[in-house]
């Protein structure tokens, strides 16, 4: 049974918007800490975004100013909008339901969702 139920993958232009949606279990969403990660082909899976519970979310460099991580507690959701997209962001994105921290690396212990392929090319 797939506790993270992503959606909102898809083919987009450089420069244009996607928004992807990751819906996770009513019990544990309030407490938990989702975020996103990407993987693309040939390479390792790498941390994209983090809605952390309290603070200021979490961003990967390479998506500063660009992308977006918004929870919605009443509807067990998490969005990733992801703007201004470029090639090199082609990837299968994977949500994760809870991502924490040690305050020197980050670790997805919750339940991951299925993927969703995102292409960026013209």
């Amino acid at each position: 049974q797939v506790q993270m139920e992503e959606s909102g993958g898809g083919v987009v232009r450089p420069g244009g918007s996607r928004t992807l949606s990751c819906r996770g279990p009513e019990t544990t969403f309030g407490m938990s800490a989702p975020g996103w990660y990407r993987q693309a082909p040939g390479k390792q899976r790498e941390l994209v975004a983090v809605a952390t519970r309290v603070g200021d979310p979490f961003y990967a460099e390479f998506v500063q100013g660009r992308f977006s991580i918004s929870r919605d507690n009443s509807k067990n959701t998490v969005y990733l909008q992801m703007n201004n997209l470029k090639p090199e962001d082609t990837a299968v994105y994977y949500c994760n339901g809870d991502i924490w921290t040690n305050g020197e690396r980050w670790f997805a212990i919750g339940d991951w969702g299925q993927g969703s392929q995102v292409t960026v090319s013209a």
